[in-house]
C-alpha cells in the first residue's frame, strides 16, 4: 500500500558534460543534444513518471479501502443479520381457525452457537467451511482448492466462499454475480472478522440463511421442518438442513426427499472425515424426515395473494409467524371449489366470490387452478359484466321515480348512429320494466338509460362502490365498461343491504361484532323502501321467471345475468340467504365461449353453491319487504323466455318451427 511505505530509488548517473571551453556553437549554457546518452540508459523524466503513476495508483487503492473500512464502521450495522425480515410472514386462518394460507418468509429469534449441540454447528461448518477457525475471512486455500476442482471438472462444482463472505453477502450485498460484488464481500468479510469472534459470526450466519419453504434461519427451518428447537436437531435432522443450504429450493425435504438425504449423507461423511463425529455415529445416524405441519399448508392461494396487502398493513415486522384471523368460511369455501369444478365451462376459465351483505368475504375462487395461474379472475380481471350491469341502470331510473310497472318500448332505437339489437332478434314494442329487465332487452334498457341520464347511472353506480372507469357512451347501459368481478358483487351486496357504500374486506379483525355495527351506523340508508322494494321486485322477477331462472332456490332469489358480444363474458350475480355471490366465465384470450350464457352455466354454478351454502350457513339477511319474508310467492307472469342469450340457439329453435 503506496503510503505505508516508500522504496528508495537510486538516481541515475550524471551525464558527463565538458566544460565550455569556446568551441561549441549556440549559447554557453546549451544543453547536450537530445538523443539517449552514450551509455544507453533511458532519459531520466520517462522513468520518474512511470514510477509516479505506480506510486499514485497504490495509494488511490490503499484510501479506498481506507475509505471503505470506514464506511462500514458508520453505516453497516453488525446486527443486520439478527434483525427481522420486512416481509413478514402471516398464517391466515378460516372463520373456524384452520389454517388456510401461509403468506411471507419466516425468520424467527436468533440462535447462540454456544448454547448449540457440537452437531448441529458442526455440521454446517463440515461442509460449507472447513477451515473456518483457522482463516480471517477470506481463505486462499479453499479458493484455490476449489479452482483446481472446478478446472478439473470442466465448470463450477465447488465454491471458495467462506462462512463469513456468505454472511456478508446476505447481509449486505445483493446476489449479483460480479468480480466487484465478489471484492465488496471480501472487504466485508475482513472487517466482520475484525469486530466479531468466530461464534458471533457463526450464530449470526445460521440466524439468517435460506432453508427453502420461504423459511429463514435456523430456528425457523427446525420448526417448519422437524416441529423441534435446534437445540434438540438429531445428528441426521442437523445434517439434512446442513446440506440444503447449498441449494435451499431444490434440496428441501418437502420438496425432494431423496435428494435431500443423498446430501446428507455428504454432510455426514465430511463431519466424520473433519472427526467431528466417529464412523460409528455416522453409520448410526437416521435419516431424515419432515414431520412439521407448516410445510403441508400452501403458500399461496387466490384468497391469501389478495388479502395478505392489507394484512401487512396491520401487521409489523416481527420474528416468527403472525396468525392473521380471516373471513373465509372453510365450509363455504370447500363448496365453492367443488361447485367451480362441476362446472360445464369446458377449458374457459371462471371467477367466483361470495361475501356477506356488509361486505366479509367467505370464499373465493380465481381460476381453474392457482398452481398454472396465480392470477386473480375475481379480483384482477376488468372484464365487461354485459346485462349484470343493468341492476344499475334501472335502480337509477328507480330513484327518478320510475317503477317495475311503467311501460318502455322495446322497439329499435338509434343514438349517434349506434343501433343496439336484442339477443333473440325480436321486439316486443310496449312492455312493463319488469318485463324488460327479466328478459334483459337491450332496445328497452339503452331507451330507458338516454331517458334517465347517463350521468345518473355514472352517480348510481360511484355510490354503490364502483370505482373503476365508466365510458359515458350510449353503449353504458350494456355493460361495455370492464369492471372487476368483486366490485360488481359488492354493488349487489349494497343493494341487497340497503345502504352503501359496502366496504368490502378479507380481514376478520374489520368485521367483529362491534365494528359490523358501527360499520352499518356510518352507512346511509341508499334508497328508501320505496326504491329498495321495487329494485328487489325487478331483481326477483330476473332470477325466477327471467334469464337467471336456472339460479332459482326455494329461498328468495335475486339477481342478473349478463352476457357480452359474441359470447365473450358470461355472468350471474346474486343474492340469497345472508350471501351474495358472484360468478364470471370467460377465456383469458377473449375468445368466444361458443354456447355459455349467463343464464346457463354461471347461473348453475351459482344455485349449485347456494344450495348447499344455505344449509350449511343457517344464517339470515337483511330485512326483507313483506312479499319476500314469506315462502316465494308466484312469479309474475310472463311470457316465455329465452334460457340464452346466444344466438346460434335462436337459430336451432327457429328451424325446429320449420320441420314441427
Amino acid at each position: 500500500m503506496g503510503f505505508f511505505w516508500r522504496k528508495k530509488v537510486q538516481e541515475p548517473p550524471m551525464w558527463h558534460v565538458p566544460e565550455y571551453d569556446g568551441d561549441w556553437e549556440g549559447a554557453a549554457n546549451s544543453l547536450p543534444p537530445a538523443g539517449d546518452p552514450p551509455d544507453g540508459t533511458a532519459p531520466l523524466p520517462t522513468k520518474r513518471r512511470r514510477f509516479r503513476w505506480i506510486r499514485w495508483g497504490l495509494m488511490a487503492l490503499s484510501l479506498l479501502f481506507l475509505f471503505t473500512i470506514i464506511w462500514l464502521i458508520v453505516t453497516a450495522p453488525l446486527g443486520r443479520a439478527l434483525e427481522p425480515l420486512d416481509d413478514p410472514a402471516m398464517l391466515f386462518v378460516s372463520v373456524e381457525g384452520q389454517p388456510i394460507a401461509r403468506h411471507g418468509q419466516i425468520k424467527d429469534e436468533p440462535v447462540d452457537v454456544a448454547q448449540l449441540p457440537a452437531h448441529v454447528s458442526g455440521a454446517f461448518v463440515a461442509i460449507e467451511d472447513k477451515r473456518f477457525r483457522q482463516h480471517w475471512g477470506v481463505d486462499p486455500v479453499g479458493i484455490g482448492r476449489a479452482a483446481w476442482t472446478n478446472a478439473q471438472a470442466g465448470g463450477i462444482r465447488q465454491g471458495g466462499s467462506t462462512i463469513t463472505q456468505q454472511l456478508a453477502k446476505t447481509s449486505f450485498l445483493s446476489s449479483e454475480r460480479s468480480m466487484k460484488r465478489k471484492a465488496q464481500e471480501a472487504i466485508i468479510a475482513l472487517w466482520l472478522e475484525s469486530w466479531l469472534t468466530k461464534d458471533e459470526i457463526l450464530s449470526r450466519y445460521l440466524s439468517s440463511i435460506y432453508f427453502g419453504d420461504g423459511v429463514y434461519g435456523l430456528r425457523a427451518a427446525s420448526r417448519h421442518y422437524f416441529d423441534s428447537e435446534p437445540d434438540g436437531l438429531q445428528l441426521g435432522q442437523a445434517a439434512m438442513l446442513a446440506g440444503m443450504v447449498k441449494a435451499p429450493s431444490r434440496l428441501a425435504p418437502t420438496r425432494d426427499l431423496e435428494a435431500a438425504r443423498e446430501r446428507s449423507k455428504l454432510v455426514l461423511a465430511a463431519m466424520a472425515d473433519q472427526q467431528m463425529i466417529s464412523e460409528e455415529q455416522r453409520a448410526a445416524a437416521r435419516m431424515a424426515r419432515p414431520v412439521g405441519q407448516g410445510a403441508r399448508v400452501p403458500t399461496g392461494t387466490y384468497f391469501a395473494d389478495w388479502v395478505s396487502p392489507y394484512a401487512a398493513q396491520m401487521v409489523g415486522a416481527d420474528y416468527g409467524l403472525a396468525t392473521v384471523p380471516t373471513t373465509l368460511d372453510a365450509d363455504l369455501q370447500r363448496l365453492a371449489v367443488r361447485s367451480v369444478i362441476n362446472a360445464p365451462i369446458g377449458d374457459a376459465q371462471i371467477g367466483f366470490v361470495a361475501m356477506r351483505p356488509t361486505g366479509e368475504v367467505v370464499a373465493m375462487v380465481g381460476g381453474r387452478s392457482y398452481k398454472k395461474s396465480p392470477f386473480n379472475r375475481a379480483t384482477q380481471a376488468k372484464r365487461q359484466p354485459g346485462s349484470a350491469f343493468k341492476t344499475i341502470v334501472y335502480l337509477a331510473a328507480l330513484r327518478s321515480g320510475w317503477s317495475p310497472d311503467d311501460i318502455i318500448e322495446d322497439a329499435p332505437v338509434s343514438i349517434d348512429g349506434w343501433s343496439p339489437s336484442n339477443s333473440d332478434g325480436r321486439f316486443r314494442g310496449p312492455i312493463t320494466l319488469r318485463e324488460a329487465f327479466a328478459r334483459s332487452s337491450n332496445a328497452a334498457t339503452v331507451r330507458l338509460a338516454e331517458k334517465v341520464g347517463r350521468d345518473r347511472i355514472i352517480r348510481t353506480a360511484r355510490e354503490l362502490g364502483i370505482q373503476s372507469d365508466l365510458t359515458d357512451s350510449p353503449s353504458l347501459s350494456l355493460g361495455t365498461s370492464g369492471i372487476p368481478l368483486i366490485e360488481l358483487t359488492a354493488a349487489y351486496a349494497a343493494i341487497y343491504s340497503g345502504r352503501y357504500p359496502v366496504d368490502v374486506t378479507g380481514l376478520a379483525a374489520d368485521r367483529d361484532g362491534e365494528n359490523v355495527g358501527r360499520l352499518l351506523a356510518s352507512q346511509a340508508r341508499m334508497d328508501s323502501d320505496e326504491v329498495w322494494a321495487p329494485m328487489l321486485d325487478l331483481l326477483y322477477a330476473a332470477a325466477n321467471d327471467g334469464t337467471g331462472r336456472r339460479a332459482a332456490l326455494r329461498t328468495p332469489t335475486f339477481g342478473k345475468t349478463g352476457t357480452t358480444q359474441e359470447n365473450r363474458d358470461a355472468v350471474f350475480i346474486g343474492f340469497a340467504g345472508n350471501l351474495v355471490v358472484g360468478v364470471w366465465v370467460g377465456h383469458d384470450d377473449n375468445a368466444s365461449l361458443g354456447n355459455i350464457s349467463g343464464g346457463n352455466a354461471p347461473a348453475q354454478v351459482f344455485r349449485s353453491f347456494m344450495a348447499g351454502a344455505l344449509q350449511i350457513d343457517g344464517a339470515r339477511g337483511p330485512r326483507l319487504p313483506r312479499r319476500f319474508g314469506a315462502p316465494p310467492p308466484p312469479p309474475p307472469q310472463l311470457p316465455p323466455v329465452n334460457e340464452s342469450d346466444n344466438p346460434m340457439e335462436r337459430i336451432v329453435r327457429e328451424i325446429e318451427k320449420i320441420f314441427s
